[in-house]
């Protein structure tokens, strides 16, 4: 009597443990899935979104809620961007070329630009 009992319950506990491992793959396939099912191109992304979407993190998401684009990230402003700027100015270049080429902005393009005089002055 105990004995089956005892016996039922150990079974018991077999489907249950088997039970418990099929619910946490399944579930960790369904999470690796939710960045795609809503749009993002990473898991990063997706949990900025949720976090900015849920108050936890100050700052702005890494995706424009607007366009749907990434944001871009601040520009580091090196000697060899310098030199490159200058060197492409050099070179007869326009800012928006200069720009797309270093990969930084156009105020940023002036801005070096200006700080290496090579701008002419305005009369």
């Amino acid at each position: 009597m105990v004995t089956n009992k005892i016996k039922e319950l150990e079974a018991a506990k077999a489907k249950l443990a088997g039970l418990e491992k099929s619910i946490a793959a399944e579930l960790k396939k369904e999470l690796a899935a939710l960045p795609r099912k809503f749009g993002f191109d990473s898991v990063t992304d997706f949990v900025d979104a949720v976090l900015v979407a849920a108050g936890k993190r100050r700052g702005r998401p890494s995706i424009n809620p607007v366009s749907g684009k990434k944001r871009r990230t601040r520009a580091v402003i090196t000697d060899a961007t310098r030199s490159e700027v200058k060197k492409l100015v050099e070179a007869g270049k326009t800012g928006g070329q200069i720009a797309k080429i270093v990969g930084i902005s156009l105020p940023s393009v002036q801005n070096i630009k200006k700080a290496l005089g090579l701008v002419k002055k305005r009369r």
